[in-house]
């Protein structure tokens, strides 16, 4: 049977469009730090580089290539961690000063080596040049707050306001780094094939608790 994450984590991946408070486990995730606006070709290679190893993972699981009982699965989405190198936001965003981390989370059986020599492979059959800065981490997210935003991702402010008013209500407070401002989303939809106004989007914030990992490194 596939393992679908659209309907065995439901309350993970697909949430309310109004907020609400989970706590997320640990997960593993291969991750690319980048700057800049994502709008850019820069952006879309790296894009790129996360799911072309994302998909030779699962074409390998799938095969049983990696030691264990072969097994079928659908990729999970891609994730963002956002914040800003000037401090801007909302609707004075600066996009081009932009500081993301993005991830795809990949089964707990992947390990450094089998992401090494998935790398040595497709650098000889689809080259890329921003394999190199893939890593393999482990975070914990723990106590959150998300909602699922629909619509263009120039729109998320709107749905900013709710979670914030959210956290004031329930007298929770972000988890903020060094004072900036970081949030993390998921990508259900491909921008490439849904009009901006059908567009998916997790919104998370992750909350001020006791333990948990800084998402930020």
């Amino acid at each position: 049977m596939k393992y679908e994450w659209r309907k065995q984590e439901k309350e993970i991946y697909l949430p309310k469009k109004t907020p609400q408070q989970i706590n997320i486990p640990k997960y593993n995730y291969l991750i690319l730090s980048g700057k800049g606006n994502p709008n850019s070709e820069l952006f879309a290679q790296q894009t790129a580089a996360l799911y072309a190893v994302s998909y030779h993972f699962r074409m390998d699981i799938k095969k049983g290539t990696l030691g264990g009982e072969p097994m079928e699965y659908v990729v999970y989405p891609l994730e963002g961690i956002w914040t800003t190198g000037d401090g801007s936001r909302g609707e004075t965003l600066n996009k081009e000063a932009l500081e993301y981390k993005l991830m795809i989370r990949q089964p707990s059986c992947i390990t450094q080596e089998n992401l090494q020599a998935s790398l040595e492979k497709l650098a000889r059959k689809k080259p890329n040049p921003h394999y190199e800065m893939l890593a393999l981490k482990e975070y914990e997210e723990g106590s959150s707050v998300q909602m699922l935003h629909v619509g263009s991702y120039d729109d998320e402010l709107d749905s900013f306001k709710k979670m914030d008013a959210y956290l004031e209500e329930h007298q929770l407070a972000r988890m903020n780094i060094m004072d900036r401002y970081i949030h993390r989303e998921i990508y259900l939809s491909d921008p490439r094939k849904v009009a901006p106004e059908k567009l998916k989007t997790v919104l998370r914030y992750q909350v001020e608790q006791e333990g948990g990992t800084d998402i930020t490194n």
